[in-house]
């Protein structure tokens, strides 16, 4: 199957995809890609005093390129990445990154800004920012960091560079003046970053290739990204000496790739100058010895689990534990049972989760897994009982949410899964992958109207207000559901309809 990035990049059909209106106007109402709320707390943080004279880029950017339109153009970039084949939707990932990412915005100069953090299927050291706050991180670059705090200088630059507004200055400089011009550069944008090594022989893939080219950071761009990234990874608790020592890994891996660079080296040049700058910064801050979390170690070994053959994959973690070679055990053991269950070796897989149970405090991973290991039994009494035990112990943990719905649609239990997802929306309400699932269960009991009204919340949640119009559509027409419910998706089906009319108006000013 190809890649929804791929034939975004292969169409010349996206300046018109991006024209559909979209569902929010206000960047604080924006639901995070997650599903998970923001984190709107913030923190004071002093600048240093040669750092206090960071030019203001606000002004003049703003002058083109308005807050308003950024966040127009991450809607259109979220609504992609909420559909495409190429992001990684492992809901645990995704929150790992997200409280990072919101750990280190809330520790940013820019309190407003709102942040969307999202990892992509890519083995390839990469990291890049979007306009609007939209940051995505390659899997690569996750499993190439050799501490979490070297992500985090890695999640802490590129928050930089949205704060800074060095996106929006490069756009405006290029005059994109009108609506149009700058909402047709969104997914551009996204090809254009996610993936450097674009072919250019399709139109629309060429157009990304030279929007790259226009958008490459320029020296002082990435200095400055460095001072703001190091300011906040040092107000967010981690070891600052992550950064650099980030810069070492990139030039060790660089020394072993002939011909070419770690795709982050060819959007964000690394000098000398640059290196030496971050260093001697670095040597200037106190010292501050910080632990991997448990957490950072886990999600590496699900992604080296993950990769390549399961038995290849397998044989490394085995081999791992027998030589010691580990930052952590419990993440070897985590990673070996992940593979072991990729490769339906369920009872080796069990081996290692009941190892990890009986030698680490709990954790909601290794509950999931133990939970995904009954599943994979056929044993749907004791994947019931294990979820329940898990969501008992960490009731806010999305995956296991997501699990033990899947548990009661796959056995037939709408009813149960219903009541479940209604209870969890309180603490999710923009999670979009609760809402298909709820519309699966209302499927399963013959419920058109209350269907078709999840689905249309579905698709309001991934940016598309025009399918979620439709859906409510067919919600109205469906004639199935009570008086009250009718009521409410006909109220529904009118606000969605006045947002639809506002974006019209708004893009017939701007263009």
């Amino acid at each position: 199957m190809k890649s929804k990035l791929s034939l975004i990049a292969k169409s010349t059909a996206v300046a018109l995809l991006l024209l559909a209106p979209t569902a929010y106007a206000d960047a604080a109402n924006a639901p995070a890609i997650s599903g998970k709320p923001y984190n709107s707390s913030t923190l004071n943080i002093n600048i240093p005093a040669d750092d206090q004279n960071l030019p203001d880029l606000g002004d003049i950017a703003q002058t083109v390129l308005s807050p308003q339109d950024e966040q127009r153009i991450a809607e259109q970039i979220l609504r992609e990445v909420a559909e495409s084949d190429e992001v990684l939707q492992d809901a645990e990932v995704t929150d790992y990154i997200q409280a990072v990412g919101q750990k280190l915005s809330a520790s940013g100069p820019d309190k407003r800004q709102t942040f969307h953090f999202f990892a992509v299927k890519d083995n390839s050291i990469n990291a890049f920012a979007m306009p609007g706050g939209v940051i995505g991180v390659h899997t690569g670059l996750i499993l190439a960091a050799n501490s979490e705090s070297e992500m985090a200088g890695v999640l802490g630059h590129e928050i930089g560079h949205v704060t800074q507004r060095h996106l929006a200055r490069m756009l405006a400089s290029q005059k994109y003046d009108t609506f149009k011009n700058i909402a047709g550069i969104a997914l551009a944008l996204l090809v254009a970053r996610s993936n450097p090594q674009l072919a250019t022989g399709a139109l629309t893939a060429s157009s990304a290739a030279g929007i790259q080219r226009q958008l490459d950071y320029t020296r002082e761009h990435e200095r400055e990204a460095d001072r703001v990234g190091l300011t906040i990874l040092d107000a967010a608790g981690f070891d600052v000496r992550g950064m650099p020592a980030f810069f070492s890994t990139l030039q060790r891996v660089s020394r072993f790739i002939e011909g070419t660079a770690p795709s982050f080296l060819r959007t964000h040049p690394l000098s000398a100058e640059r290196i030496a700058d971050v260093s001697n910064r670095v040597e200037s801050m106190p010292y501050r010895q910080v632990t991997d979390s448990l957490d950072f170690n886990l999600v590496k070994a699900k992604l080296r689990a993950s990769n390549g053959l399961a038995q290849t994959a397998v044989e490394q973690f085995e081999d791992n534990l027998k030589e010691y070679r580990f930052a952590s055990e419990a993440a070897e053991h985590y990673g070996l049972a992940v593979a072991m269950l990729r490769k339906n070796d369920v009872v080796g897989a069990a081996k290692q989760v009941e190892w990890l149970k009986s030698h680490t405090d709990k954790h909601p991973y290794i509950e999931n897994l133990a939970a995904r290991i009954e599943v994979a039994r056929n044993n749907p009494k004791a994947a019931a009982a294990q979820y329940a035990k898990a969501l008992s112990l960490f009731p806010e943990h999305r995956s296991l949410i997501y699990g033990y719905a899947e548990h009661f649609l796959d056995s037939r239990q709408p009813d149960q899964a219903i009541k479940l997802i209604a209870e969890k929306q309180r603490l999710y309400p923009d999670d979009y992958y609760l809402y298909d699932m709820l519309a699966k269960a209302y499927a399963a009991k013959g419920k058109d109207l209350l269907r078709f009204q999840a689905q249309g919340e579905s698709y309001y949640r991934k940016y598309n207000l025009k399918k979620a119009v439709e859906q409510l559509d067919l919600a109205i027409k469906a004639k199935d559901g009570n008086f009250y419910e009718q009521s409410i998706v006909e109220a529904r089906l009118k606000e969605l309809r006045r947002l639809q009319e506002n974006e019209k108006k708004a893009i017939e000013r701007l263009t």
